[in-house]
């Protein structure tokens, strides 16, 4: 399936030209902001808030931050507002988890639609606030992670034939989750923190089924994961590799974010950025975890290694991963903005 036929929405041309004048700013961390609201059960499912969830589950939802867009909106809003001030340019919603798949974990996979929908409304709302201020314009990415589950790989040892989920399943998931997103008002569709480019392929096929029903295509920003020092996603690939399987989709960026700190992710960026003939975006950790899983990197540490891949003209899109918060992204901003945007091959 192709998008070609489809025509593209305005946002595709208002990015190409800001990215081609300045490098551009994605915003941090979602989790590490939620850490750090000490949120309890009750919070969670919106009892006393007067947000409570129509959506009904037996499972405890603790850790569930997707459910947040419903039960805690405000709070939700808060966050993607501290990141538009900070300096984001682009601003992803709370969506990382909301897919069927995901949220079967947590028996709401009825609530997919809303938490799509109303997650984008709440990107939208907190951007415009911050432009009113400052009359700079912003864009709502709509998140779409990886799952749980793994198309390539058999979660079983003792039958590596094995697979948890299929690639019509993740299609069918992932369009809903698209479909929701879209009707929220999302500028942009983000596939991210790809471990398995089958998942990823799934994804890319269920966007353009969902932008041939809304009869417009959004851009698609596209980030896959290194994992560790093998320089591969979990399912093997290269980032040269990765690059050609997701080619196809035309994507408006194509990237890397999470699992690694900046520094450990700048030969992949070095090698991506080498065959990519599209933007790139880099969104690292605040550095790695320590041992009690979290992220000591500050922001002017983060932001002086970020600062290297905008003056080896690597990137057109920077931002924060794991651990990041609204000053590692006011401080990104600040060390990239001299450096112009990397230069697009052919």
């Amino acid at each position: 399936m192709s998008t070609s036929l489809v025509p593209p929405s305005p946002t595709h041309d208002a990015l190409r030209r800001l990215a081609r004048e300045r490098i551009l700013i994605l915003d941090g961390a979602m989790g590490t902001q939620i850490q750090g609201l000490g949120l309890s059960e009750e919070d969670y499912t919106g009892h006393g808030s007067g947000h409570a969830c129509r959506h009904h589950s037996d499972h405890p939802q603790k850790g569930n931050n997707d459910l947040l867009i419903l039960t805690q909106p405000e709070a939700i809003e808060e966050i993607h507002f501290n990141y538009a001030m900070a300096g984001a340019d682009i601003v992803e919603t709370n969506t990382f988890s909301a897919t069927t798949i995901a949220q079967a974990d947590y028996g709401l996979e009825a609530a997919v639609h809303d938490l799509n929908a109303e997650g984008a409304r709440i990107v939208r709302r907190a951007l415009d606030r911050a432009t009113a201020i400052d009359g700079k314009p912003r864009f709502v990415a709509g998140a779409v992670g990886p799952t749980n589950r793994t198309a390539s790989i058999s979660p079983d040892v003792n039958d590596p034939g094995f697979r948890a989920v299929s690639f019509d399943d993740l299609r069918v998931a992932y369009g809903q989750q698209v479909r929701g997103l879209i009707a929220g008002g999302a500028d942009i569709i983000l596939i991210e923190t790809i471990f398995d480019t089958l998942n990823a392929k799934a994804a890319i096929f269920a966007c353009f089924e969902a932008f041939e029903a809304h009869g417009q295509s959004l851009p698609l920003m596209i980030s896959g994961t290194i994992t560790d020092a093998s320089g591969r996603t979990l399912s093997g690939q290269t980032p040269t590799a990765f690059w050609h399987s997701v080619r196809h989709a035309r994507p408006f960026t194509v990237g890397l974010n999470c699992a690694l700190g900046a520094e450990a992710m700048r030969p992949h960026m070095q090698e991506l950025s080498g065959v990519a003939n599209t933007f790139t975006c880099a969104y690292p950790n605040a550095g790695l975890p320590n041992a009690f899983g979290q992220y000591d990197e500050g922001p002017e540490d983060t932001a002086r290694q970020v600062e290297g891949f905008a003056r080896e003209g690597l990137v057109n899109v920077v931002g924060g991963c794991c651990g990041t918060t609204p000053a590692h992204i006011r401080a990104i901003a600040a060390a990239v903005a001299p450096f112009a945007p990397r230069e697009v091959r052919a």
